[in-house]
């Protein structure tokens, strides 16, 4: 119990930013779905990445398929 008390909190605080991030970037761009594409995208580059970095493991060649379509499926989002 003792250590998850701060994972929660810090979980909450995670939360927080997030729908915070999402209502700064509504108020911009005027159109959720570029925003949950643009937070699926983020998620599907950036934790393959934390993932090597804290894990040292390389990716398998679907997950890296994976990355490579999210990236494109992001920008595609964002300018099409």
């Amino acid at each position: 119990m003792a250590m998850l008390w701060p994972m929660f909190l810090l979980a909450c605080f995670a939360g927080i930013l997030l729908v915070f991030g999402y209502a700064l970037g509504y108020m911009h761009l005027k159109n959720i779905w570029i925003i949950v594409a643009i937070s699926i995208g983020a998620i599907l580059v950036l934790e393959p990445i934390l993932a090597l970095l804290l894990f040292r493991e390389l990716p398998t060649a679907g997950s890296l398929i994976g990355l490579i379509l999210g990236a494109f499926g992001a920008l595609a989002a964002i300018f099409l």
